[in-house]
Parts: structure tokens; C-alpha cells; sequence
């Protein structure tokens, strides 16, 4: 017998070819089969009257002969006991077999006709599907499985071996198959048989239902199975196929993107066929993917061209010829985490997940701090709780990720809510939501990989071992400085993402990790670094690591300052990062110091910014620079804007009262500006009162300027009244101007009255110029009130110069009022004076008027009295 030859279908658009199954009475006769061209025009609401069968080639080496039109074919084993079991003993099986009605050999009729594949088993009046012969029990499986759908009882399933012979049966090759799911999922009437044994489709699902919680302890069984009973299950309610918009053939049962996520995991003899075995059952617009059958793409190029469909042309993508995965870099966003996963049946194809969605950039305001729930399809990977999900630039539908090391792994490339997000104002669908999002600051790399089976996801895997398995080298080895760069690269943009989900500790390690690798690539101060520390230091800012915060911030300002310059926006942005965190202490201990801090890096980043902008500096905030800060925004200023403006002695006198850093201050300016600095009365008289660097300013003046400086009595009662340095700032006067010095009688209040060291400057004068002055009225009413160094001075004075102080009612009262030392003092005076110690209504008044220690002063005088 020769062998068969394939005559061409004509060119109509339905034409296929059918088998008539010959009848016999003797089942073990050779299979005579004729070939006809049928053509598929539409029968209106019938179904036309042929069979389909559905069922898995088999071994290609072993095969069969069976006649074609009185022509030799041969089939596979597995195909031969299928045809032997369908043979009718004497009416004549019209049934359609893709290895017998598609000439193989054709690569064009092939492509064509997988096209029409889910109008095929659409039109058939009925799907077969073929588990093969019986073995394993399984006829006793099957009888099994009608008894409990019939029943809607497990109990006499519960017998162990019964259950291993319903394990097998769904273990057969058959459910692992990704053809078979469009078979089934066009089919409006299923049948299954295995051997002599038959069983509705309906019935077989039921069962299979009912018997979940056996399988729940074979997770992997369980998904292939509930992939393709769920699309059984629907077979009696299905409609006829539909036309979809791109005029091909579809099911439309849901976007290719699901069906991908739901069913790559079956197999196929060639890659290709788990992209085009589903696209018969998309119900997305197909016409502009460039994805029809053609086997002549290779297959990297086809993964490509789907990831590309999926997601968006400009994202990129990474295949190989030899893998099912596809390395996926794009920007995005962080939409939120998957806080709740649940299965409402575990035979049903739904998840039911909860999603919280992040205060993170790119969002609108109202997905702020809010939670949706979602019913998605099922997934290969199942989604788990906290996973995230994430928009990607370009994409209309977001995609649930799970993190690794330095990438993260695609649990769902393309998910689709059903339902409508409802806000605080109101509800929006999925799709206005996704396109309302238009900021994307992250960069995402994807790794989407069909290849490890659901259970055994290594998801902490580094990207370098998961791109090249078997313990190959990768392109750029992590040793040299590509794969250094690399892999920091990775982390850190793994780093940032999980900083945005506050999740701190985990994003501190890859940060650090990715630190260390720029540093080994590029050294220390490259960008990428500085960077790095900037984003580092602002999670410790987050986490209220102050002191780590800040002396980040601080090494990154230095490196910036040296190598792209004080007015560089990045350097800019890490002073004002600085600023933020002394701001946000202001609430801690030492709050004022932190808020000067503050204060500071804020003035140099204004004063760096205007010069951008061309504006005049003023007097004004000269002098306030000169009075708040120090030298180091003195200096920026003289550098950076000093032809603009005059050392005014407004300025000269600000930095003069400036207390901490009055002294590099007035150097700055001395050594910059020289004879230019006005060294005037104001200038003298602020130097002198300045409470920290009275005597060092001093010093500096007459050290510099000499003659220059101005020693009047507003300069002199200025020094004797500085409350820490007034005996240095006097005696360094004293010294270097003694002739120059006027020791009036307002100097000598001002020592009497000086609350800290009045005392030491009082001797001072009395030891120094005593003979020059008089201890009068208002010099004794001056001790009398003062409140610190009162009993001190007033003691000082009556007994150096007792004879010349009046105890006046003045004096008393003053002493009266006296909050602080009062009683003291007025102790003091009734004990050496008591005879001239008046206590009038005046004075009494005062006392009772002082909160703080009049009580204690009038009860040291009405004791006296006593």
C-alpha cells in the first residue's frame, strides 16, 4: 500500500478536512479511514455533524499504519487506540483529528489552519476527549468518579486505592497538554474516554469538585486539573464561538495576558505552541500583535513580540532561543501590596486578593492609604500576600511581582480587575485609574520565567544565577567592573522601591550592598555613590537614625562641594536634606541648636539659588547673615556674591554681636575687606558686650586696627557690664588704652549692676581707678538691684569705700525688689547700716510687690525690728 498524499484545501477561508471513521464488527481489524474537504460555513444555530477529538499524540517513534482513502498513514500508538475505540461496528464516525486532517508536512496549511482551530471544536457537534487505555485502575476510577458526582458523596472515594486510581487518571498526560485547554474551551458538549469507559464531561467535573479536599495534598495536580475542568464545566453553557474585532476566530474567554499566566505551565512539543495554542481563546484584539501562527519565528522573537503586547512596545525586553523566559526592564510605579489572598472554591479559576495601595509617587491623591479588593483570575504562580503591584510606563493593566535578592519574579504579567475602585468621592474603573497615573520613578527589572514549576520558585534568587542556570557564567562576571556595576545597580534600584514601601530594613542592606559594589567600580566620589548616600541617609531620617542621618548628609556636602561645586543642584539638594533633618529634631533635646543648623544650610542654599536668578542681594540680609551665622556662610557669601554689596557698619556691628562665631566673623571680614571694615563706637561697644568672645574680639580689634578703635564711655560701660567676660574685656583695656579709658559714673553702675561678674570687675576699678570715681547714690542703688552678684558687690563696696555709700530709701526699696539676692542684701544692710536702714511704707510696698523674695526680705526686716 503506498503512502497517502495531501491534496491542497481549496482557498476558501473555512475549508478543512474531515474523517469518516469506517465501521467494522471486528475490533480488531485495521483502521480504514476516508479524507474529504468540508467546509465550514456557518450552519445558523446548529452545531455541524461531526466529532472532534481531543487527546495527546504520544510517543512520534512509536507508530501505526492505518489506510487513507486506500493509502498508508502513520499515526502514533496513542492515536491508533483512540481510532480503535471510536470505530462504530457499523455506522460510519465523521470526526476531525489534527494529525490526520492537517497535512503535517505543510507548514503554511499548519499555520492557517491553527487559526481555525477554535471554530473546529466550536462547530463540533461534540469534543472527545481521549485519556487513553485503560491502566491503572482506571476504568474503576471512572466508575468511581460517576457513583460520587451522582451521589455528591465522597465516602466510598475515601478507599485508598480508589483515591491512587483517581491520582493517576488525572496525572495522565492528557491534562498536561496546552492544546487540549482551547479544545475543551470551544467544545459545547464534552465527552471523556479512557479505554472502553465513558463519562460526561459535566459529571466528570463535578466530581472532581467534590473531591477537593484529597487533591488539596497534590498542589501541582490540582492546578493542571482545575485549569481544564473549569473550562469543561462551562461547556454546556457555552455559546457558539464569536468574531472578534481583528475578524478571527475567538472564544473570547478572557485577555491573553491571563490566559498566558494561567497555562504556561503545559506543555507543548514546541515553545511556540504555549503562545498560539491561546490565542483562539483571547478576547483581546489580536490583529496588531504580530502574533498569528508562524512557526518560521524564532522563538525568542515571539516571547518578544508577546512581552511587547502585553506591557508596551517601548519596554525592554530580553529573550533567549533556549528558554522559556523573558527578562523585562521598563520604569514604574508601586501601586501597593497584596495584604490578603483567598480561593473562594479550590477548583474554581478566581482569586480573591486584597490589595493595600501606597502613599508612593506616581499615584492620584485619592489611591492614597487605601484598600481595594480584587477578583482575579488564577495564576500559575498563585499571587501571595505581599506581593506587590506595580504600573509599568506605557502599560494599561498593572502587574503583580514578587522580590528577589536584586530583581523581582512575574507572578502576573498583566492582571485585570472586574471590578469598579471605589474612592472616597467616587468610583472609577480599572482602566481611568491606571491611565491617571503619570508619573513613573522607579526602574523595574522583571524576570518572567515559565520554566520552574509553582512549587519549587527559588524567588530569593540572584538575577545572575536565574539567567544562567546550570552554574555558566554570566556575560558580565559580578568580579569584573560591568558586573559590578551591574548587580549594585540592581540593588539599589531593588533598594529604593522597597524604601518607598517602608520597608526600611530591607531596602538598607541592598542600599548598602549597592554602595559597596559602586565603590569597588568607581571609587567614592563618582555620582552613583553620593547618590546612594543621599538615598541611604534619608532613610535614616525616616527612621529617626538622626546621628547616622546626619553625618551621611554631611560626607555627602563635602564630596559634592569638592567635585561638582557649591552651587550644583545636587549638592543644593543634599544641604537642604541636611536642613530637613535638623528641622525635623526641633522637637528633641537641643532643638534650638538643630533649628540653627537649619537656619543655616537653608541661608547658603537661598543665597547659591539667587545667583541663579540675578537678584541683589540687600544690607539687610547682609547683616542678617553676619548676625546668625557663621563663617562658612560669611565666606559663600564673599565668594559668591561679594562685588554685589559694601561691609556697612551695620554688618561690621552684626558680626560683632554675633556671640559663637563673632571672632572668625570679624577676621573673615578684616581679611578680606581690610581698611574697608568701618571700626566704629557701635562696632567697639557690640564687641565689648559680646557675652562668649568679648575679650578675643577686643583683642582682635586693637590687635588690627589699633588707634583706630574708639574707646568712649558707651564702649566702657558696654565692657563692665558683660556678664561673663566684663574683668577680661575691662583689664585688656585697661591695659593696652589705660589713658584712653573713661571711668565715669555710668561705668561704674554698669559693674555695680553687671549680674555675673560685677563683683571682679568692681574690684577691678577700685584696684585700677578707684581714686578716679565716686561711689554714689545710684552706683549703691545699682548693687542694691542687682540680682545675681548683689550681696557681693554691695559687700565689696562697704568695705572698701563704707564711709562714701548713702543708705537711701532708694537703695532700700531697691534692695526690697530685689527677686533673686533681696533678702540677702537687705540683711547685709540692716547688719553693717542697720541704723540708717529706714523701712518706710515705700519700702514695704516693694517687698510685698516682689513675687520671688520679697516675703523673705520683709521678714528680714520686721525680724530686725524685733
Amino acid at each position: 500500500m503506498s503512502q497517502y498524499c495531501y491534496s491542497p484545501l481549496s482557498r476558501a477561508h473555512d475549508s478543512i478536512r474531515l474523517l469518516r471513521l469506517i465501521p467494522n464488527e471486528n475490533e480488531k481489524a485495521d483502521v480504514q479511514c476516508e479524507l474529504f474537504e468540508y467546509s465550514l460555513q456557518d450552519s445558523g444555530k446548529r452545531t455541524h455533524l461531526y466529532e472532534a477529538l481531543s487527546y495527546v499524540w504520544g510517543d512520534p517513534k512509536s507508530r501505526r499504519s492505518i489506510s487513507i482513502n486506500k493509502h498508508k498513514l502513520l499515526v502514533t500508538e496513542n492515536l491508533h487506540a483512540a481510532l480503535l475505540r471510536l470505530r462504530d461496528r457499523s455506522i460510519v464516525r465523521t470526526i476531525w483529528i489534527d494529525a490526520i486532517c492537517i497535512n503535517q508536512a505543510n507548514k503554511q496549511e499548519k499555520e492557517h489552519q491553527i487559526q481555525s482551530m477554535a471554530k473546529i471544536y466550536s462547530q463540533a457537534n461534540r469534543v472527545i476527549v481521549w485519556l487513553g487505555e485503560a491502566a491503572d485502575d482506571s476504568d474503576r476510577a471512572i466508575e468511581e468518579i460517576r457513583v460520587t458526582a451522582s451521589k455528591k458523596s465522597t465516602n466510598s472515594s475515601n478507599n485508598e486505592t480508589i483515591q491512587q486510581a483517581i491520582l493517576k487518571l488525572l496525572q495522565r498526560p492528557w491534562f498536561r497538554r496546552i492544546w487540549v485547554l482551547q479544545e475543551v474551551a470551544a467544545a459545547r458538549h464534552v465527552l471523556i474516554m479512557c479505554g472502553s469507559a465513558e463519562i460526561d464531561g459535566y459529571v466528570f467535573c463535578l466530581c472532581v469538585e467534590l473531591l477537593k479536599d484529597f487533591y488539596e495534598a497534590h498542589p501541582n495536580v490540582q492546578s493542571l486539573v482545575r485549569s481544564v475542568t473549569y473550562l469543561i464545566k462551562g461547556a454546556i453553557f457555552r455559546p457558539k464561538y464569536t468574531t472578534s474585532r481583528s475578524g478571527t476566530v475567538s472564544l473570547d474567554i478572557c485577555p491573553l495576558g491571563e490566559l498566558i499566566d494561567m497555562y504556561y505551565t503545559h506543555e507543548a512539543t514546541q515553545r511556540h505552541d504555549k503562545v498560539y495554542a491561546l490565542l483562539g481563546m483571547s478576547s483581546d484584539n489580536l490583529s496588531k500583535a504580530s502574533l498569528s501562527p508562524n512557526y518560521g519565528v524564532p522563538w525568542e522573537e515571539l516571547l518578544e513580540r508577546l512581552v511587547r503586547f502585553l506591557l508596551c512596545e517601548k519596554v525592554s525586553v530580553e529573550t533567549w532561543g533556549d528558554r522559556e523566559m523573558a527578562v523585562i526592564k521598563s520604569k514604574g510605579c508601586i501601586l501597593g501590596q497584596v495584604s490578603s489572598v483567598k480561593s473562594g472554591i479550590a477548583w474554581d479559576d478566581r482569586q480573591n486578593v486584597d490589595i493595600s495601595f501606597k502613599n508612593t509617587p506616581g499615584q492620584p491623591l485619592y489611591m492614597e492609604n487605601w484598600n481595594a479588593h480584587w477578583t482575579l483570575q488564577a495564576s500559575a504562580k498563585p499571587i501571595q500576600e505581599g506581593d506587590l503591584v506595580c504600573l509599568l510606563q506605557g502599560a494599561s493593566k498593572p502587574t503583580i511581582i514578587r522580590l528577589c535578592k536584586d530583581h523581582f519574579t512575574v507572578i502576573m504579567i498583566a492582571a485585570t480587575p472586574r471590578e469598579e475602585i471605589g474612592t472616597e468621592s467616587r468610583s472609577v474603573s480599572a482602566p481611568e485609574l491606571f491611565q491617571s497615573i503619570t508619573v513613573f520613578p522607579h526602574d523595574f527589572l522583571l524576570a518572567w520565567d515559565w520554566e520552574k514549576p509553582p512549587g519549587e520558585l527559588q524567588d530569593r534568587n540572584e538575577y545572575e544565577t536565574l539567567i544562567k542556570p546550570g552554574g555558566q557564567g554570566p556575560e558580565h562576571s559580578e568580579t569584573t567592573l560591568d558586573g559590578c556595576l551591574d548587580k549594585a545597580t540592581r540593588l539599589w534600584n531593588v533598594g529604593l522601591i522597597l524604601e518607598d514601601l517602608e520597608k526600611h530594613e530591607e531596602a538598607e542592606w541592598r542600599l548598602r550592598e549597592a554602595i559597596g559594589g559602586y565603590e569597588r567600580a568607581v571609587g567614592k566620589e563618582h555620582p552613583h555613590i553620593l547618590t546612594g548616600m543621599d538615598s541611604l541617609a534619608l532613610m535614616y531620617k525616616k527612621k529617626q537614625r538622626w546621628k547616622e542621618a546626619e553625618k551621611l548628609f554631611v560626607q555627602v556636602i563635602q564630596i559634592r562641594n569638592r567635585v561638582q561645586g557649591a552651587d550644583h543642584l545636587d549638592t543644593l539638594s543634599s544641604m537642604a536634606n541636611l536642613a530637613s533633618t535638623h528641622r525635623d529634631q526641633k522637637h528633641l533635646d537641643k532643638a534650638e541648636k538643630h533649628l540653627e543648623k537649619a537656619e543655616k544650610l537653608e541661608t547658603m542654599i537661598y543665597l547659591l539659588k539667587r545667583r541663579e536668578d540675578n537678584a541683589q542681594i540687600t544690607e539687610e540680609e547682609v547683616v542678617q547673615i553676619a548676625r546668625s551665622f557663621d563663617k562658612e556662610v560669611m565666606t559663600l557669601l564673599l565668594d559668591r556674591r561679594g562685588c554685589e554689596f559694601q561691609i556697612t557698619k551695620g554688618v561690621v556691628k552684626a558680626a560683632a554681636e554675633n556671640k559663637p562665631s563673632g571672632k572668625e566673623l570679624m577676621t573673615l571680614l578684616l581679611d578680606r575687606r581690610g581698611d574697608k571694615v568701618p571700626i566704629t563706637e557701635g562696632v567697639v561697644k557690640a564687641a565689648a558686650r559680646n557675652e562668649w568672645l568679648g575679650a578675643e574680639l577686643m583683642t582682635l580689634l586693637l590687635d588690627r586696627r589699633g588707634n583706630e578703635v574708639p574707646i568712649t564711655e558707651e564702649v566702657i560701660k558696654a565692657a563692665a557690664g558683660n556678664w561673663w567676660f566684663g574683668e577680661e574685656v575691662m583689664t585688656l583695656l585697661l591695659d593696652r588704652r589705660g589713658g584712653d579709658v573713661p571711668i565715669t559714673e555710668g561705668a561704674v553702675k554698669a559693674a555695680a549692676g553687671n549680674d555675673i561678674s560685677g563683683k571682679k570687675v568692681m574690684a577691678l576699678l577700685l584696684e585700677r581707678r578707684g581714686d578716679e570715681f565716686q561711689i554714689t547714690k545710684g552706683v549703691v542703688k545699682a548693687a542694691a538691684k542687682n540680682k545675681w552678684s548683689g550681696y557681693d558687690v554691695m559687700t565689696l563696696l562697704l568695705d572698701r569705700r563704707g564711709d562714701e555709700i548713702q543708705i537711701t530709701e532708694e537703695v532700700i526699696k531697691a534692695a526690697a525688689g530685689n527677686e533673686q539676692s533681696g533678702k540677702e542684701v537687705m540683711a547685709l544692710l540692716l547688719e553693717r547700716r542697720g541704723d540708717e536702714v529706714q523701712i518706710t511704707e515705700e519700702v514695704i510696698k516693694a517687698a510685698k510687690a516682689n513675687k520671688q523674695s520679697g516675703k523673705r526680705s520683709y521678714d528680714a526686716f520686721t525680724w530686725q525690728d524685733e
